[in-house]
């Protein structure tokens, strides 16, 4: 791979893409070596392909299956083919809410990470900053990992704290939650976009 050039990204998302609209500024403002060639998403009329639309990247919905949980194979491996034909080195993952299966898996090995709202391992699954206020944790934060097939179980990249203030309701500490998303993720991709950790 030649000095400077870009990370080819691919992203899977299935709700507002507000990681996504980060990524892109942190392209365009910040100058991250990256670029997304392709969203993907399992929700029809996700705002992550809106995203993705009006920054140009190829964007597409796939049928997930029978399954709320998972991908089904077939599905699988047509997202495989999308990524591959826009010659993706690695995937991100920005809120989609399906468990990612072994065919991805062995198709981007450890190239392929998730955000999630919480210290990890704590707080794994749905709605964890409602698990931190349940929990009276006085810190919570985010988590970028490597995944894997178990639910938010990969290996710990980074993690950036937020303060549980007194008051909070799970809307306003989602929120500071997701701030600090958006300065943790694009710091995680240009690593991964300037030192390369890994062979493609």
């Amino acid at each position: 791979m030649s000095a400077g050039e870009k990370l080819r990204l691919g992203v899977l998302g299935s709700g507002k893409g507000s990681n996504l609209e980060a990524i892109f500024r942190a392209i365009h403002e910040r100058h991250l070596p990256a670029e997304v060639k392709v969203v993907v998403s399992d929700v029809r009329d996700a705002g992550i392909l809106a995203i993705g639309r009006a920054h140009h990247a190829h964007t597409k919905y796939v049928y997930p299956g029978e399954s709320r949980a998972r991908l089904d194979r077939e599905t699988e491996r047509n997202i495989v083919n999308l990524l591959q034909q826009e010659h993706v080195e690695m995937v991100l993952l920005a809120g989609f809410m399906r468990i990612v299966g072994p065919v991805l898996l062995a198709a981007f090995p450890r190239r392929i990470i998730n955000i999630h709202p919480s210290l990890l391992p704590e707080h794994r699954g749905l709605r964890a900053w409602e698990q931190a206020l349940a929990a009276g944790d006085g810190v919570a934060g985010c988590t970028v990992h490597y995944v894997e097939e178990g639910v938010d179980t990969g290996e710990i990249i980074a993690q950036a704290e937020v303060d549980v203030l007194p008051g909070d309701s799970p809307e306003v500490l989602h929120a500071r939650i997701q701030e600090a998303e958006h300065v943790l993720y694009p710091e995680v991709i240009d690593f991964f976009a300037r030192e390369r950790p890994f062979a493609v």
